[in-house]
């Protein structure tokens, strides 16, 4: 194999062990399957990213002996996003929707993971809604994009074929907010397509946003599919992930209390259930334990 894969961070906060287990499968495929590694810092969330952390990542990498070829900042890539929205708008496949959160969840079910099925109730009333407004832009409002009513078949390298139509799983989901920011699902796909990334390696809490992701690269018109993998959670003795608070616990706070990169690798490839023991370990041992199981 050839291509890229990409290590994708949002800077709301410092880097934890679920970040580093996610590291070590990254560099792992890229090794086994001769890939360029591109770093994005996924700051697309404004009210949360803080330059403190964006640079933490990169010294946090440095430091654990991840390096990469190539790197990007979704902050400064307004300009591709809005052509991308233009393509969408020109193929009429976005349109504006004013609900609130408490409507939402008052007027829409839930998936079985808890997620809010939209319903399409803005795509239903959007004309008349504007005609009362005057200007869809003088009321606060998300853009969501039209998701195709299909099932998509695709493929995971570990958990294997997957039937999912995402009109089920979500519905017409946004593209950008109330806030004017890009929403996730919106942001990576159009970076996945302008920086031809080919390999997607990720954690399997993501796995129910692929189908959606094919869905909206599609309309984006990339023809050719990344290969994706979603790998396990570090998990509790109940196989549950970890909460965001017990993973609050950061890798440099690691650092700063003495602890050595070969020290976290053993004790993140124990937690993750791939050796028997947390003794300390070197990157390329903690690489080749991974690379076996891809």
């Amino acid at each position: 194999m050839s291509g890229k894969i990409r290590f994708a961070p949002s800077p709301t906060g410092y880097l934890h062990e679920g970040h580093l287990l996610s590291a070590l499968y990254v560099w792992a495929a890229a090794k086994k399957w001769n890939l360029k590694i591109h770093l994005r810092i996924e700051d697309h969330d404004q009210s949360r990213a803080r330059p403190a952390y964006i640079e933490g990542i990169r010294e946090d990498l440095a430091w654990l002996g991840f390096h990469y070829d190539s790197e990007s900042i979704q902050s400064a890539r307004n300009e591709i996003y809005k052509a991308a929205l233009q393509k969408l708008e020109e193929k009429s496949l976005v349109y504006p929707c004013y609900c609130s959160r408490k409507q939402l969840l008052a007027e829409n079910p839930q998936s079985e993971t808890g997620e809010i099925v939209y319903q399409g109730k803005c795509f239903n009333v959007v004309g008349s809604r504007k005609s009362e407004v005057g200007s869809i832009d003088t009321v606060p409002h998300n853009l969501r994009f039209i998701v195709p009513d299909k099932f998509i078949d695709w493929h995971d390298l570990r958990l294997g074929d997957f039937h999912e139509n995402p009109k089920l799983q979500c519905g017409d989901f946004p593209i950008r907010d109330r806030d004017n920011q890009w929403t996730y699902q919106f942001a990576v796909c159009v970076d996945d397509i302008d920086e031809n990334i080919t390999h997607i390696v990720r954690g399997e809490d993501i796995r129910n946003s692929t189908a959606r992701q094919i869905a909206l690269m599609e309309a984006l018109g990339r023809t050719e599919r990344p290969i994706y993998l979603h790998h396990p959670l570090i998990v509790d003795e109940n196989n549950k992930k970890l909460s965001k608070r017990e993973l609050a616990h950061s890798l440099r706070q690691d650092k700063e209390a003495g602890i050595t990169p070969e020290m976290l690798f053993g004790r993140v490839c124990y937690k993750a259930r791939m050796t028997e023991s947390d003794k300390p370990i070197t990157l390329v041992d903690a690489m080749s334990i991974i690379m076996e199981r891809l």
